[in-house]
């Protein structure tokens, strides 16, 4: 295995397979670690399957079938790793494969007419198949060019999945295929496999059959070789499409999944499955289809025959609802109608808008928008058409929409009769003896009135005719402007996003912006993870050694922590409040900060010890003072990060602290109001503190957000210097000169 160490990890089972004397192919398939093995690259394995009879086996699993009473191991795992094998893509096992012509024999026998296709199987076969095609094309394609039966034997059977997959790739509908290997994919240009593909809509009755080929012909559309490109778009093979959707011996599949070859034709970036997702950009190697005149003057051929379908009123089903019943339901073949009308009007064609207006096809989708107040697919659809033919500003579509189908009419009557009718003619009735539900379209409503608002002021023609109607003056100023108040989300006091930035937010920014996160806890992680080194680039022995700085000396403490992430999460006015807050404030001292303070008077005092050439050691401790303490914090900072300036400041008032030091002992000590007289050796205390008082303050780091603290701490800083010296208390003088000094500084808060 590749994690393998000498001396550290066992044998693995399959080398224990290979030391055999005998051994055969199933015992190495029935080994779980085989296919490790094969990705580590394990030379004796490799070269044991790189044998054609070991090749010729593994296929043989993958393409025959066997009896339902076989054992397990033999229908499903060995199969599967036959399959897994080759899709390791070890060089060698694939070389062995595409260049013996009775091994590709053997593989391309599953799809023979006398073959049985097993949809398990199928799989294994495809993923095989597509391998050679990424790995292996040069080869791969030759060999079906010799042998043009295969497309025909992939044509027909279509209607498994794995295979149209296969075939899809084949013809050149897959980006990676076609951008390297072009050339190889020339051959195809001549041959009918399109023809083939749509034929397959009169020839079987399979919704998956239909499904599959209207999958690839979409397909094709997206990313194609040039002349296929070009052959799908042509005016006869559009009719040819149509004449199979309209037959009326044939399902509605057919009409259904034609209709989404012709929309996708009008525009190619529509996807007809989610399947293929990567297809949904412009792609730069193929060559993307485009509607040309002729291809729309074809598909308007077949226009009429396609409105009689919409026609509801000779249908006689019936569809039980939680509301009522629908009679007719609508359909997916009308929807589908309905939809191919909303495409065509968006490419921008004069003579398609004529002729939607010259069969009222507009008028009857707007027509069943009222009409099925509960199918929220047809209310989408037919607001995209009224959108069109509003924003289009031609005049003729724009007085069609608004006069012959009364568009402003009907919303007006919808907002009447808000609930379902009882009395109504239409398809959707209620349920006897309930009252009436609320229609269910009036959200669209709304937003087709704010729309035609909207545009009164590109349009002229809008705007007279909304001003000419008296009763659309007083709807949309009683009720429009009150429901838009009221349905304004922005607005509401439930967590909704209120600033205006956040409007044109999509769905996944919300998602990510507006989830909950524990600050607290991120906090508390990110602090320990620099306390401890986590994300530094230091050395061992600063790792090792992190966990004992002191606190000072991390970068981030909880409270800073937790600034960062929330000003990750908030937007911008909440950063600015955040920023306002830190720069008002003083960060609180740390929780080891007296020990800090301890340790660095010590080093001082030791440093001013050793120059004097005195022998006694100075222990300094100094109570909480409030602010003044923390000044001396952030001095004590400031000395850490310049440790050369401080020596330089200690050297310089060495001759004053000495006689500091002679003059203090000769000072009477007192004991008043409980406070512990102390013994000589607090001038150095002073000096010390005059010292840290004298320097610079400021943060030690730039950008740190201390700058609306930094005068008082500079004031804070001199005063505790000018108070420590004046309130010495001195000692008795009969101690001797090397016993340890002990020194305590008050200063006045």
């Amino acid at each position: 295995m590749f994690w393998r160490m000498t001396g550290l990890s066992a044998a693995s089972p399959v080398d224990t397979i290979l030391d055999k004397e005998n051994f055969t192919l199933e015992e190495l398939l029935d080994e779980d670690e085989i296919i490790q093995e094969c990705k580590a690259l394990n030379t004796r394995l490799i070269n044991f399957l790189r044998d054609k009879s070991q090749v010729e086996q593994l296929l043989r699993y993958i393409v025959e079938n066997v009896p339902e009473d076989s054992e397990k191991k033999r229908s499903f795992k060995f199969p599967f790793i036959a399959c897994e094998i080759f899709t390791c893509e070890i060089d060698i096992i694939l070389r062995t494969l595409v260049e013996d012509v009775e091994l590709m024999d053997l593989l391309f026998s599953f799809v023979k007419p006398d073959h049985p296709h097993s949809t398990l199987l199928a799989g294994y076969f495809s993923k095989v198949v597509i391998c050679l095609m990424l790995r292996k094309t040069a080869p791969l394609m030759n060999y079906v060019q010799e042998h043009p039966d295969i497309v025909v034997q992939l044509v027909d059977l279509i209607g498994i999945t794995s295979i149209m997959e296969v075939l899809m790739r084949l013809i050149g509908a897959d980006e990676t295929i076609y951008s390297n290997f072009a050339d190889t994919l020339q051959w195809l240009e001549s041959t009918d496999v399109l023809e083939m593909i749509v034929d397959k809509f009169s020839s079987s009755d399979s919704p998956e059959v239909h499904a599959n080929a209207a999958e690839i012909l979409s397909a094709v559309t997206r990313c194609a070789p040039p002349a296929l490109a070009a052959k799908i778009c042509s005016p006869s093979f559009v009719g040819r499409l149509f004449r199979h959707a309209l037959e009326e011996s044939r399902s509605k599949s057919v009409l259904v999944h034609s209709l989404s070859v012709c929309i996708s034709l009008l525009d190619p970036k529509r996807l007809a499955s989610a399947s293929y997702q990567a297809f949904k950009s412009n792609l730069s190697h193929g060559t993307l289809v485009t509607a040309s005149p002729e291809t729309v003057d074809g598909m308007l051929e077949s226009l009429g025959a396609l409105l009689k379908l919409l026609d509801i009123t000779s249908s006689e089903n019936v569809l039980p609802t939680t509301y009522g019943c629908l009679r007719p339901p609508l359909g997916k073949h009308r929807l589908k109608i309905v939809e191919f009308i909303s495409v065509l009007l968006t490419i921008g064609s004069e003579i398609a808008e004529k002729e939607l207006i010259s069969q009222s096809a507009i008028k009857h989708c707007i027509d069943l928008f009222f009409q099925y107040p509960y199918n929220n697919f047809l209310h989408h659809h037919v607001e995209n058409i009224i959108v069109s033919c509003l924003e289009v500003k031609r005049n003729q579509l724009i007085d069609h929409v608004l006069n012959d189908c009364g568009l402003v009419g009907k919303v007006l009557a919808a907002e009447k009769k808000s609930s379902l009718s009882v009395d109504s003619n239409g398809p959707t009735l209620p349920s006897e003896g309930k009252e009436p539900p609320r229609i269910g379209n009036m959200g669209h409503i709304t937003r087709i009135a704010n729309k035609l608002i909207q545009l009164t002021n590109s349009s002229s023609m809008i705007q007279n005719h909304l001003q000419e109607n008296s009763e659309w003056s007083e709807w949309q100023t009683g009720v429009l402007v009150r429901r838009n108040e009221v349905e304004n989300v922005y607005h509401w006091a439930c967590g909704r996003p209120t600033s205006l930035h956040d409007r044109g937010r999509d769905s996944d920014d919300d998602d990510y912006r507006d989830r909950d996160y524990d600050v607290a806890a991120l906090a508390n992680n990110l602090s320990q993870a620099f306390r401890y080194g986590i994300y530094s680039n230091d050395d061992i022995e600063e790792a090792q050694g992190s966990h004992e700085r002191d606190d000072e000396d991390v970068y981030f403490d909880d409270e800073s922590a937790e600034v960062v992430i929330s000003s990750l999460r908030l937007g911008d006015d909440q950063d600015r409040g955040i920023n306002d807050r830190l720069a008002a404030s003083v960060p609180s001292p740390s929780p080891n900060s007296e020990d800090t303070s301890l340790n660095m008077e010590e080093t001082d005092e030791m440093l001013i010890g050793k120059v004097t050439g005195t022998e006694s050691h100075l222990e300094s401790v100094s109570p909480e003072n409030g602010p003044v303490e923390k000044t001396k914090e952030l001095a004590g900072v400031a000395e850490q990060n310049d440790a050369s300036a401080d020596d330089e400041k200690l050297l310089s008032t060495e001759e004053v602290n000495v006689s500091q030091e002679a003059e203090a002992s000769e000072q009477p000590m007192d004991v008043q109001d409980g406070q512990t007289d102390t013994q000589g050796g607090d001038a150095a205390e002073a000096s010390s503190t005059e010292g840290a008082a004298d320097e610079p303050c400021g943060s030690p780091e730039p950008g740190h957000a201390l700058t609306g603290a930094s005068s008082e701490s500079c004031d804070t800083d001199h005063q505790s210097a000018n108070t420590s010296g004046s309130n010495e208390i001195a000692h008795e003088s009969g101690l001797p000169h090397d016993s340890k000094i002990v020194e305590v500084a008050t200063s006045n808060e």
